[in-house]
């Protein structure tokens, strides 16, 4: 206890301490928090598919037949036709062999990298990936080197230096990152990759559906990357990951992957949700190109007020620096009825403390401005 309340004032004092806040009625690009609706900047649910009424219908069908849980892991008797149904539908969006379909994205990440690599193998991650990449390579064993973040030169420099010294390499990267909302320079990456001998783990989380089928589509190179891991949760609405990837990879997984052989599988209610959600934005790249239409007017309207802003996706982030700062303007914020949380250190380096602004498709053209009146506002308080 003692351990704990000195872990508490340390982060008061530093003014990192998370609460968790009681939300109601959560609705596409809007929160009811207290009483009070806000237009809501702090979801994942880029394309608005969470109450769609195609996926809640799939659902629903499902949990009429299927009822509400699975009953085992996969390997027992939870595998189930949907299951299958989506993994084919996966590899086909994705363009690969095959694709397994696993709880979550953390689980994927932290269950695949200690399938692929262990002692005697080495690891080179982007410095900002996320942290189920880095607890995933943790627990490989595997020698780990953390790279600059975006910088393909400073993962040429480990390359060169390290590569040599180990077995099996595997290079880790996200498409978008989630704090920064920037991009992987993933066409260089894979050359380097391929140059030096080394597998590829990229998760397009914040890029499979927010970019149509993601960014390694975008840039030419998916038919070049190892395994690509992608997320229900976000883009899709839903709940769940996959990872894309090559029929006897699927198999090797399907027998060491410990997350997956050791965890019930997700119920059918989900899996059919997930299957009308990769048919709407498979047929519909048209939602993602306006996602992305939005996100630039909203980052090149910042920048114009004299915001520091960065990322060249649906996240824009707004730097402010000083922790105490962005909460109080977080706080400025939601007394204007908007929603965008202060994320601060830990989560992202010392001295980069920030607004994310998370956008989404169901932000109309007046939420935006709205938002962007508000900015403008604090911004010449802050002058």
């Amino acid at each position: 206890m003692e351990r704990i309340e000195r872990y508490l004032s340390k982060r008061a004092e530093e003014g990192t301490l998370r609460t968790l806040r009681k939300l109601d009625e959560r609705r596409p690009a809007r929160v009811n928090e207290n009483g009070r609706e806000l237009i809501d900047f702090s979801s994942n649910d880029y394309l608005g598919l969470s109450n769609d009424a195609r996926l809640i219908e799939a659902a629903s069908i499902a949990l009429s037949f299927w009822g509400v849980g699975s009953g085992a892991s996969r390997l027992m008797s939870g595998s189930l036709a949907p299951h299958h149904e989506l993994e084919s539908a996966v590899a086909g969006f994705e363009g690969a062999e095959a694709a397994l379909v696993f709880n979550s994205g953390y689980q994927a990440n932290t269950s695949i990298i200690p399938a692929l690599v262990g002692r005697g193998d080495v690891i080179f991650a982007d410095r900002l990936s996320h942290a189920s990449q880095i607890d995933g390579a943790m627990l490989s064993g595997a020698k780990l080197f953390r790279y600059e973040h975006i910088c393909a030169d400073s993962l040429l420099g480990f390359l060169e230096k390290e590569r040599a010294n180990y077995v099996e390499a595997l290079v880790l990267t996200e498409s978008v990152f989630s704090m920064d909302g920037d991009i992987a320079p993933l066409a260089e990456i894979v050359d380097l990759k391929e140059r030096f001998g080394c597998a590829i783990l990229l998760d397009e989380a914040h890029g499979a559906g927010a970019f149509g089928r993601g960014i390694a589509h975008k840039l030419g190179v998916s038919a070049r990357v190892d395994i690509i891991m992608g997320t229900f949760s976000k883009a899709f609405g839903s709940f769940g990951a996959y990872v894309a990837c090559s029929a006897l990879m699927k198999d090797y997984f399907v027998n060491s992957a410990r997350g997956f052989i050791y965890s019930t599988s997700l119920p059918a209610s989900i899996i059919c949700a997930n299957i009308a959600a990769l048919k709407i934005v498979a047929n519909h790249p048209e939602m993602s190109d306006e996602l992305q239409k939005s996100s630039t007017y909203f980052r090149e309207q910042l920048r114009n007020q004299g915001w520091q802003v960065g990322g060249k996706s649906q996240i824009v982030p707004v730097i402010i620096g000083e922790s105490q700062m962005s909460l109080d303007l977080a706080a400025k914020l939601n007394d204007a009825g908007i929603r965008a949380l202060a994320i601060r250190p830990p989560t992202v380096p010392k001295g980069s403390a920030r607004l994310r602004f998370s956008l989404c498709l169901a932000h109309s053209k007046e939420d935006i401005d709205y938002t962007l009146e508000v900015m403008d506002g604090l911004r010449q308080l802050m002058a």
